[in-house]
């Protein structure tokens, strides 16, 4: 490096997580910012709304089935305020059995994970995301 050029920063990135299961929030939670993802966490859909309201994501990491609001509307609400988000979801479920969330993720441009997934699955499909 040379000694005139400064140092660059690290560029973060940041990742709303959004799952009503605390203890999968917890442990997404570390391992993203482990990553040197910004990270911030809603437990119901309704309330990663307003946080998407007045915050901006690069990513959002969301589960399907939540309360108040799920993750479908969710998606909905959200892309029709920030339609530059409608690829920058992931959506996580382990109800990919269900044709309605099956006919849900084929129509839209997110991508999703199944659970269970590797804590590297998620990385690494979180990175792609903010690379795009």
């Amino acid at each position: 490096m040379n000694p005139t050029t400064p140092p660059t920063k690290p560029e973060f990135k940041a990742v709303l997580l959004v799952d009503d299961d605390h203890q999968l929030v917890d442990a997404l939670r570390s391992a993203l910012m482990d990553d040197n993802f910004l990270v911030d966490v809603a437990y119901d859909g309704e309330e990663a709304f307003l946080k998407t309201k007045v915050h901006q994501y690069d990513a959002i990491v969301c589960d399907l089935m939540m309360p108040k609001l799920p993750g479908d509307a969710f998606y909905r609400q959200t892309t029709e305020l920030h339609p530059e988000l409608a690829s920058r979801f992931l959506f996580i479920t382990g109800y990919a059995d269900d044709a309605t969330i099956r006919h849900f993720l084929s129509a839209v441009p997110a991508r999703y994970l199944l659970k269970p997934f590797t804590i590297q699955e998620l990385i690494d499909a979180v990175r792609n995301l903010v690379s795009c």
